[in-house]
């Protein structure tokens, strides 16, 4: 028989689990979000506007940091710049009460084979806590495109799906759901 590692009791209900920082208790777990951005400022068809991407990061207390991953649009790759990228996003939850929270990005990546391959983003949402599990948020923001001869810059508007990999009963989930429920 293996020996399974316990929680820590440190004092009157706080535990110490793998997926909390020991110096301030703060949780950290992975999460994963589905986005559906539409560009407001670019010309043409839906398909043109249309941005799918996926992130997968993980949560430090109120910072999260991600690895996100999609497309500028879905029309095609016609003109022969692509529209794929890769990106890095930061998140900082700037507000949080009961089931609602507000959090600002700040994100860079690459556009593969691009003329404008260089990409950043300001981004904020509002995000609405559907469970402890899943979260909805509406999101605006900016991509901003550099390249040697060339930049430019659009707005999007999106709806993102998110899912906190939470353990079934973790600290952090009954802190989480005990958060969503509160009025204080």
């Amino acid at each position: 028989m293996i020996a399974q590692p316990q929680p820590k009791k440190t004092g009157k209900d706080t535990v110490i689990e793998s997926d909390t920082s020991k110096e301030n208790k703060e949780p950290r777990y992975f999460y994963i979000t589905g986005s559906t951005n539409v560009f407001v400022n670019t010309k043409g068809g839906f398909n043109r506007r249309f941005s799918p991407s996926i992130e997968f990061g993980r949560t430090y207390g109120i910072f999260d940091l991600g690895l996100s991953t999609g497309e500028l649009n879905s029309a095609g790759h016609a003109t022969g710049d692509t529209a794929r990228f890769v990106e890095l996003r930061p998140t900082i939850n700037i507000f949080s009460k009961g089931r609602f929270s507000e959090g600002l990005c700040l994100g860079a990546g690459y556009v593969f084979s691009a003329k404008q391959g260089l990409m950043t983003e300001i981004c904020n949402s509002i995000n609405f806590n559907v469970s402890p599990n899943v979260a909805l948020a509406i999101v605006q923001g900016y991509y901003f495109f550099d390249g040697t001869n060339s930049s430019r810059n659009t707005q999007y508007m999106g709806l993102n799906l998110t899912y906190n990999f939470l353990k079934k009963h973790s600290v952090n989930k009954q802190r989480k759901k005990a958060a969503i429920i509160s009025d204080n």
